[in-house]
C-alpha cells in the first residue's frame, strides 16, 4: 500500500511544482488553479493519512512553521559584494571607456534593477537547504523558514545539483498594497515602501507572518557559473530559467556600448511604472565571464559591472540636523532636517531616521551629503550617506538620553529597536495622545482634525482627551480666535456628542493602549462586553483569549494600572462616554459561534460573503481564509474550492449554506 502512496506522492509533487514552473518561470500555465487546488489537495491528504512519506521538497512546506527566537548568523561562502552607483549618461559613458581599456569589443547585459533585498540560495543535490540574507556582504541571517513559505522560491531544482543561486527577494506593487491595506484596516503603521516591507517581512520570526505578505525571488547570479560549464552571464539567466528559477528575461537586454546601454536604460525607465515590481535602475554587467575575470575585483566592488540609478528618485542635499520627535505612545523617533530639495514634484525639508539602529547602520552624520528619495513616490526617506563626500567636520550620531519635551530619562526595552519616554504626562505624548483619539479610526469625531487640536492644545484649552468634550467651557475665548465662528463651534460640539455613543472598540482603541491596534480593540470590546470587565482582566486570561499574546496582555494591564489613566476612563465615564460593546447588528452572539474560528468558501447564494462574515463576527465568532484542525466548521456554497477538500481531510465540520442560515437565524 505504502509504495502506491509513495508512487502518487511523487506524481503529485512533480505535477505541482511543474504548475508552478510554469506559473511563475513561463508565464504559461497548462492547467487550470482548480486542476492546481485539486492536486494540492490530494497531496495534502495523502502526507497527513501518512506523515512518515512527507518529503522535504513538499510544496505543502510552504504555509510556515514554529516561530524561531531568534535568527542565526552565517558566513557567505564568497563576499556578496554590491556594486558601485552611477545617476547619469556622462557616468554611463566614463564606465563603458574604462571597460574597454581591458577588454577590447565587450558585451554587456542591462538588467532591471530590482527595488528589493538580496538573498543566498544554497541547494544540496536539487533541494534547498538554506535561504540566507546578504548582511554586511560577508555574513547574513539565516531565513530558511521564511524563504521556504515564497512560492517563487523552488524547493526542489529541476536538476539535482549542488549549486548556490543570489537573486531578490522583493514585494510586489500588488502584495504591498494588500499588506498596507490590512495595516490600516488594523489601526498599524503603514509601510513606507515595498523594499522596506520586504526586509521586514523575511525577518519575522513567525514564518507564517512572511507567509501571509505575498513575498517573490527574482534570480540572477550564479558565483561559480563555471562549474555549470557556463561561459556568459546571458547562458547564466538561461541555465537559471532551466532549473526553475524566475528571472527578468523578458526585460534583459544586451547592449555593445554606452549609446546603447543608454538606449535601453531610457526604454525602461518609460516602462517603470506599469511594471508589477519596483525597479529603481539598472545593472550593467560585462557579459563573457572571461573578460569579467580579466577586469577582476577592487576591494570592495567588482569592475566589471555597475548599477546604475534613475536620476528622477534620488536627490542629493546636505544634513543640517536631526531632530528628535515624540510620538502618542512615547517613541522617541529621530528625522532628517535636510536643505529643501524637489523629490518627484514637491519640496521637501525632512525624513524619517526611524530609530537608532538605522542611523548606525546607515552611519548619519550632521554635516553628510546625503541621498533622498520618494518611497513609493510619496514618503521621503534618507537612501544612503556619501561617506565619500565627508570633510571631517561631520557630527556622529549620538543618541538622547532623556526625552526632548520633558526630559525624563528615556528607556529602551529588550527585542526592540525603539526608545520611550515613560512619561504618560509628557506633553508631546498628550497632544499625538489627543489626536489620536478624536481620528477617524478611533472616536472619529468629525472636525477635530490635527491642526484644530494642536490650537486648543497650544491655547490650554484642552490638556488631555476629557477636554474635548468641554467645549462649554472654553467657548467664549474660542470664539475671538481667527477661523472660529459660531457654526463651527456648534459643530465640533455635535460632533463631540455624536462619539460619545461610539461602541466600545472605538474608545479602546482611541484610549492608545500601546499594541493595541483596531482589531484587537475589537475582539476585547466584544470577549469583555465592558470597560470594567476588561480593567480587571489578569495578564493570564487575556493571553487565553485568540489572537491577544503576552506582549498585548502586558501593555494592556500596564495601561490600567496607571492611575492617570483610570482617573481619564472616571472622567469620561462622568461625561457620559459610552464604555460598553454594542453590536450593531440584527444578531446576538451564540454559544454556538462565540470564540470560534469559521471558514467560507464556494459561491453562497441567499447572502453575500461579506456579509456572512459580518454575521459570524457579530454572533462572536470569527472568519479565517484559511482551514485548520482549529477551525469549528467550513461553511459551503456553490462549487467549493480545496479548503472543502481540506475541512474532510481534517475531520472538519461542513456546513451547507441552508445549515448556516437556519443556525443564525434561530
Amino acid at each position: 500500500m505504502e509504495d502506491k502512496v509513495i508512487k502518487r506522492i511523487d506524481e503529485l509533487i512533480k505535477i505541482i511544482n511543474r504548475a508552478s514552473i510554469e506559473y511563475y518561470t513561463n508565464d504559461n500555465p497548462s492547467i487550470t488553479d482548480q486542476e492546481y487546488d485539486d492536486y494540492y489537495s490530494e497531496l495534502l491528504r495523502l502526507e497527513e493519512a501518512y506523515p512518515n512519506l512527507k518529503r522535504d521538497d513538499s510544496p505543502t512546506s510552504r504555509v510556515g512553521g514554529t516561530p524561531l527566537d531568534k535568527f542565526e548568523k552565517v558566513t557567505h561562502k564568497s563576499p556578496m559584494l554590491s556594486f558601485d552607483d552611477i545617476f547619469n549618461e556622462d557616468e554611463i559613458i566614463a564606465f563603458d571607456e574604462r571597460i574597454k581599456k581591458t577588454i577590447k569589443n565587450p558585451i554587456y547585459t542591462v538588467e532591471p534593477k530590482m527595488d528589493g533585498l538580496s538573498g543566498s540560495l544554497i541547494y544540496e543535490k536539487g533541494l534547498l537547504t538554506r535561504v540566507a540574507t546578504r548582511g554586511d556582504g560577508v555574513v547574513g541571517e539565516n531565513i530558511t523558514a521564511n524563504g521556504r513559505t515564497i512560492k517563487s522560491i523552488p524547493l526542489r531544482l529541476n536538476k539535482d545539483i549542488d549549486i548556490e543561486v543570489r537573486g531578490e527577494i522583493y514585494m510586489s506593487k500588488a502584495s504591498f498594497e494588500r499588506a498596507n491595506k490590512e495595516k490600516e484596516k488594523n489601526g498599524e503603521a503603514l509601510f513606507a515602501n515595498p523594499r522596506n516591507a520586504a526586509a521586514g517581512s523575511v525577518r519575522q520570526l513567525d514564518s507564517r507572518i512572511t507567509a501571509s505578505r505575498g513575498l517573490d525571488f527574482m534570480a540572477y547570479f550564479i558565483p561559480n557559473p563555471k562549474d555549470y560549464g557556463i561561459k556568459t552571464q546571458e547562458e547564466s539567466l538561461k541555465y537559471l530559467r532551466e532549473l526553475g528559477f524566475v528571472t527578468n528575461y523578458k526585460l534583459n537586454t544586451v547592449a555593445h556600448n554606452a549609446e546603447e546601454i543608454i538606449k535601453d536604460i531610457k526604454k525602461l525607465a518609460e516602462i517603470r511604472k506599469e511594471l508589477p515590481y519596483e525597479i529603481d535602475g539598472v545593472v550593467l554587467k560585462v557579459n563573457s565571464l572571461e573578460d569579467e575575470d580579466k577586469l577582476g575585483y577592487t576591494a570592495r566592488v567588482p569592475r566589471w559591472g555597475i548599477a546604475y540609478k534613475f536620476p528622477a528618485e534620488e536627490v542629493l542635499t546636505t544634513l543640517k540636523e536631526i531632530k528628535f520627535t515624540v510620538g502618542r505612545t512615547g517613541r522617541i523617533t529621530p528625522n532628517a532636517i535636510f536643505s529643501p530639495v524637489h523629490v518627484a514634484g514637491s519640496l521637501i525639508s525632512k525624513a524619517t531616521l526611524h530609530n537608532e539602529d538605522y542611523c548606525i547602520a546607515k552611519d548619519i552624520r550632521v554635516g553628510d551629503v546625503i541621498s533622498i528619495r520618494k518611497a513609493g513616490d510619496v514618503i521621503p526617506e534618507v537612501v544612503r550617506v556619501l561617506s565619500e563626500r565627508r570633510t571631517g567636520s561631520e557630527e556622529k550620531f549620538k543618541m538622547l538620553e532623556e526625552c526632548p519635551i520633558c526630559h525624563t530619562r528615556i528607556v529602551r526595552n529588550d527585542k526592540e529597536a525603539d526608545y520611550y519616554c515613560p512619561n504618560d504626562m509628557c506633553p508631546a505624548r498628550k497632544i499625538e495622545n489627543i489626536i489620536h483619539f478624536a481620528s477617524r479610526p478611533a472616536m472619529n469625531i468629525d472636525g477635530m482634525g490635527e491642526a484644530i487640536l494642536e490650537d486648543l492644545y497650544n491655547e490650554g484649552f484642552i490638556t488631555d482627551i476629557t477636554d474635548i468634550y468641554d467645549i462649554d467651557r472654553y467657548e467664549e475665548e474660542l470664539i475671538n480666535l481667527e477661523g472660529y465662528g459660531k457654526k463651527k463651534i456648534d459643530n465640533l460640539k455635535t460632533a463631540t456628542t455624536k462619539s460619545k455613543s461610539n461602541s466600545l472598540e472605538k474608545l479602546l482603541f482611541g484610549l492608545g493602549i500601546r499594541n493595541v491596534g483596531a482589531k484587537t480593540a475589537k475582539i476585547l470590546a466584544r470577549y469583555y462586553k465592558n470597560i470594567d470587565n476588561l480593567m480587571n482582566a489578569s495578564i493570564e486570561e487575556l493571553t487565553d483569549i485568540n489572537d491577544v499574546g503576552p506582549i498585548i496582555a502586558k501593555s494592556i494591564r500596564e495601561y490600567f494600572s496607571n492611575e492617570d489613566n483610570i482617573r481619564i476612563i472616571n472622567k469620561l465615564k462622568d461625561i457620559g462616554v459610552n464604555m460598553n460593546y454594542i453590536n450593531n447588528s440584527n444578531y446576538e452572539e451564540k454559544d454556538e459561534f462565540m470564540g470560534k474560528t469559521f471558514v467560507l468558501t464556494g459561491t453562497l447564494v441567499n447572502i453575500t460573503r461579506d456579509k456572512a462574515s459580518e454575521i459570524i463576527e457579530n454572533l462572536g465568532g470569527k472568519v479565517s481564509s484559511s482551514v485548520s484542525k482549529n477551525t469549528s466548521a467550513v461553511i459551503v456554497g456553490d462549487n467549493p474550492g480545496s479548503k472543502y477538500d481540506k475541512a474532510v481531510s481534517l475531520n472538519v465540520p461542513i456546513w451547507k449554506e441552508e445549515e448556516f442560515i437556519s443556525k443564525i437565524e434561530s
